[in-house]
């Protein structure tokens, strides 16, 4: 994740863009991934788009295959278990973190983004997108990079099997409800009740994927 306070280099652009295009499908799972036409598409050098490559193919979103080429990484269900019960551990202890170490900035910042969602009209892929902001908000507010890093790559895959599941079917409704109690806790400062509610809202996330994918392979 991209520190917007800052100004980013063309390998962090090239980066947040190319895996911006793997987690909404404009770059489907198997898809040859070809760098000159990265860099026609972005406007990007051969270099910078290189690093990115190199940076998401460490992240698991691309895959090199000697002789053959670089090619978008499958989403392999199985490893579903593993996706939900590491952000289950990590998102509720980084709640608790926010709760004691965000600001009243933070949590009036979230509470701007709340108000965004309860615009009418939003589309699905806008209210995940407001949801990614909510949790970015949390982990800032954390304070601890490394987490940040893990979770926002751990988020990403998690927003590329929505993208691929539940975009056209799924009522982001009760995830804006979920965010609005795990805000009412974090400016509350209550951190167990803050982290209660992160765990559930990312079990909730993950019952859906689960839902969809069976139904998917009925």
């Amino acid at each position: 994740m991209t520190d917007v306070s800052t100004p980013i280099s063309l390998a962090e652009r090239a980066f947040d863009e190319i895996r911006r295009m793997i987690i909404r499908l404009d770059l489907a799972p198997g898809d040859v991934v070809r760098e000159a036409e990265l860099q026609e598409t972005l406007g990007i050098g051969r270099t910078p788009i290189r690093e990115a490559l190199q940076r998401l193919a460490r992240d698991h979103f691309v895959t090199v295959i000697p002789r053959r080429g670089m090619f978008v990484s499958a989403i392999d269900v199985g490893e579903l278990s593993m996706l939900y019960e590491t952000r289950a551990v990590m998102e509720p202890y980084v709640a608790r973190l926010a709760t004691e170490r965000g600001t009243p900035d933070d949590w009036a910042e979230m509470a701007e983004v709340l108000a965004e969602t309860q615009q009418p009209g939003k589309r699905p892929d806008e209210l995940i997108e407001l949801d990614r902001r909510c949790h970015e908000i949390i982990w800032r507010a954390a304070d601890n990079r490394f987490l940040t890093d893990t979770l926002d790559t751990l988020y990403a895959q998690s927003d590329r099997l929505w993208h691929m599941y539940l975009a056209d079917v799924a009522d982001m409704g009760h995830a804006v409800d979920e965010h609005a109690a795990i805000h009412e806790a974090l400016e509350a400062g209550h951190p167990r009740k803050a982290a209660d509610l992160v765990e559930g809202h990312v079990r909730s996330f993950d019952e859906q994927i689960r839902a969809a994918v069976r139904a998917r392979l009925n």
